[in-house]
């Protein structure tokens, strides 16, 4: 169970994500074939279920990290065609430009920033919660 602002928060992080998920799609959607099991864009109500890709975040505290905790940015590609590494490193850094030019716009409230973290990309920033 969640406390009710962690809940919005992650809410409009899954709906940024989305947004990326669309560009992403639009940007690189046709370059793969499609998993047989996965279904096509649009054919569900989550961006994260159908496409080519699933883009998220998942929470790290950052142990063995010289920046900390924060969102590692994460792109799934539901291909079974190898994705060679220079093609999956450019996907990877349009997800995380676009999620740097979405954070002041669905976030503005907080200082959130994008930055590379070894071979990663990781948003950190202000995650409190404020007055409970």
């Amino acid at each position: 169970m969640w406390h009710p602002k962690m809940a919005e928060f992650n809410g409009r992080l899954k709906k940024l994500f989305d947004e990326v998920d669309e560009y992403i799609e639009d940007l690189y959607g046709a370059s793969y074939p499609l998993h047989p099991a996965r279904p096509l864009r649009g054919r569900t109500a989550n961006p994260q279920a159908d496409g080519l890709f699933n883009v998220g975040a998942d929470f790290t505290a950052g142990y063995g990290s010289e920046l900390g905790r924060g969102y590692l940015i994460d792109v799934e590609m539901a291909t079974l065609e190898k994705v060679e590494e220079a093609s999956r490193r450019e996907i990877y850094e349009a997800a995380a430009r676009k999620v740097r030019e979405l954070l002041p716009l669905r976030f503005p409230e907080r200082d959130l920033s994008v930055r590379r973290d070894g071979n990663h990309f990781k948003i950190q920033g202000d995650f409190g919660l404020g007055e409970i």
